[in-house]
Formats: structure tokens, C-alpha cells, sequence
């Protein structure tokens, strides 16, 4: 029969465990929520209207904390803090997009987090050209008032190509 003292050791062990498991569990559901609303703000037909489009960056800022970066590379840009993310996607540069992240490595430690997902998003760009683009996003968090928000998002592009032709030529 097990000691009070290996019983309580057990249960701070499987305290600790479900809460990294919880932990993971919300920064999987941050990055479902970003790439939900990322997308909201088109249709098959274009962008969506201009306050429709505010709403939706507002609300994207809000999953970011105050000193976020997000970097977005050579072709989106950097934006620098909650404002400048959120006047980031009221000006949308593609028609259209669809984000698709897969194989999340997400790695807690106590309030702080880091993670990597592949992404696959067919897009459209301006002028409605249909493109296929594939990398990855390399994230950090951090946990604040007891909700995980996005500290840092930086996209790694593998390819971004024409649909018509391909990511091989």
C-alpha cells in the first residue's frame, strides 16, 4: 500500500500532466481560432466589406498579447504589437485564403509555450490568380490572466505557386 506522502507525489505528478495536456489543448484551439478568423474576412468572390473586415482584425488582434510580433516574411510583412497586427488584416492582400495547419509540435513550459505547424493555404491573389502556398509557422505564447495568447508567429514559405502550374517548375 502506497504512503499519504507517494499518494500525494502520484497526484501532483497527474496535476501536472493534465495540465500540460490542457495547456496544449488551448493553443491548439488559439491557432484553430486565428486561422478561422484569418479566413473570415473572404469569400469565394473577394474580401469581404470594409467594417465586416475591421471586426474580424480586431478580434484577430485580440489573440495576440500587446508586444506580439507577427512576421509574415518578405511578401506580408512584419507587424509589431496588437495594433499594428490588427491594422495588419484590416488590409487584406490576397481575395481569398484558406489555412490549413497540421503536425503541431507544441512544447510547454509553465506560462510560456512555443510551437511549430505546417501550413497549407490555397489562395487567391489580387487580380485572381488561384496560388497554392506551403510552410510553416514557428509561434511563441504566452500565457496571461490565465489565457494563452500569441507572443510572436513568424512564416517560414516553402513554396508559393500557381495553381495552374505547380510548385515543381
Amino acid at each position: 500500500m502506497a504512503t499519504l506522502e507517494e499518494l500525494e507525489a502520484r497526484v501532483r505528478d497527474l496535476e501536472s500532466r493534465l495540465r500540460a495536456a490542457e495547456d496544449v489543448q488551448a493553443i491548439q484551439r488559439l491557432k484553430a481560432r486565428y486561422g478561422a478568423l484569418a479566413d473570415e474576412r473572404y469569400t469565394v468572390k473577394g474580401v469581404k466589406a470594409a467594417d465586416e473586415v475591421r471586426r474580424i482584425a480586431a478580434e484577430i488582434a485580440e489573440l495576440f498579447s500587446e508586444d506580439a510580433v507577427w512576421d509574415g516574411g518578405e511578401t506580408m510583412g512584419i507587424a509589431r504589437g496588437r495594433d499594428e497586427i490588427r491594422r495588419r488584416f484590416e488590409e487584406p492582400t490576397l481575395e481569398f485564403s484558406w489555412h490549413f495547419f497540421v503536425k503541431p509540435e507544441i512544447r510547454v513550459d509553465g506560462d510560456t509555450a512555443s510551437g511549430t505547424w505546417d501550413i497549407l493555404a490555397p489562395c487567391t491573389v489580387r487580380g485572381g490568380r488561384p496560388f497554392w502556398m506551403a510552410g510553416a509557422e514557428d509561434d511563441t505564447y504566452r500565457r496571461e490572466d490565465g489565457v494563452w495568447l500569441h507572443t510572436g508567429m513568424e512564416l517560414r514559405v516553402a513554396f508559393f505557386s500557381p495553381f495552374d502550374t505547380g510548385w515543381a517548375r
